[in-house]
């Protein structure tokens, strides 16, 4: 598989970022199967949150044997110092280590969560602590809604954060709106040399059934937006987004049926003009940010 440089950390990152949102609601031997399909690939990057259900606690087992292996990131979702200083423990434990290459500020996709988490007594000071006492390698921050990449912009004027989860897909290239945000984004980036990855590679669109605000409910995807689903459709997809060389890596979408398709498709890529015309004509293509369930 590809590798491209996670920005100034200098690693050298797998293009396809085992997504570990997949493992949030499955069991052992079914995580088991997919972290080795993901080593298999060709993955040496390995991202998890402590919101995501059971994950952290089914990469834990693994550490033993992959810890020197890869590039171990997590996130909290805590907006206070105090909270997100007790989460970042418990993600130790739960991952079963004593430091984790890269703590992401999580889901903040919007100026008002970036206020929360920057303010004085905010969770960026926890990160910043377990940066010094050497239980966090690098510190980042990630977030999607259609707000994203503006205020991502304005996180790396506060900050200078070392890497940044970012949506990108055909659909939302689409908007010039959406694009001058991100290109503003990749500029600065480039900048201050900071490792840009991306997520929601693979959404189709809203669940259908599910209104704005709504619960997601149960659906044939773990994925709280409808995926692509289709071989064809995943390899349109996964090379529209590697044709951007400012993006080091994209997370696979969170659920374990998914990800051999992923791979397939590294592996397999076409040129950006052939996937522009394969999404166009996926019925529905659409942002998965016109009607975001709760």
């Amino acid at each position: 598989m590809e590798t491209r440089r996670l920005g100034r950390l200098e690693h050298r990152s797998s293009v396809i970022i085992y997504g570990a949102a997949a493992l949030a609601d499955v069991t052992q031997d079914e995580a088991d199967r997919s972290i080795q399909q993901a080593l298999d690939g060709g993955i040496n990057h390995v991202d998890v949150a402590a919101g995501y259900g059971d994950a952290e606690l089914r990469l834990g087992p693994w550490m033993p044997q992959i810890r020197d292996r890869i590039f171990l990131a997590t996130k909290t979702g805590q907006r206070d110092r105090d909270a997100a200083w007790a989460q970042i423990n418990a993600s130790l434990e739960r991952l079963q280590t004593d430091h984790i290459d890269l703590l992401q500020l999580h889901a903040v996709g919007e100026l008002s969560e970036l206020d929360k988490v920057t303010r004085p007594g905010g969770a960026l000071e926890a990160a910043m602590r377990a940066q010094q006492e050497g239980m966090v390698g690098a510190v980042g921050i990630t977030g999607h809604g259609p707000d994203a990449a503006a205020t991502h912009l304005e996180a790396l004027r506060r900050h200078p954060f070392a890497t940044i989860l970012t949506p990108l897909n055909t659909a939302l290239g689409a908007d010039p709106a959406f694009t001058e945000a991100f290109s503003d984004l990749v500029a600065e980036a480039r900048r201050q040399d900071v490792g840009l990855m991306t997520i929601k590679t693979a959404a189709r669109r809203n669940w259908p059934d599910v209104p704005a605000g709504g619960e997601v409910g149960h659906h044939p995807y773990a994925t709280w937006y409808e995926p692509l689903d289709e071989p064809e459709r995943i390899r349109a997809a996964v090379s529209w987004v590697l044709s951007h060389d400012e993006v080091t890596g994209l997370a696979s979408p969170g659920d374990i049926r998914l990800l051999g398709m992923v791979l397939d498709a590294e592996a397999n890529r076409m040129p950006s003009a052939r996937a522009e015309q394969v999404l166009a004509a996926v019925a529905g293509y659409s942002s998965p940010f016109v009607r975001m369930p709760a």
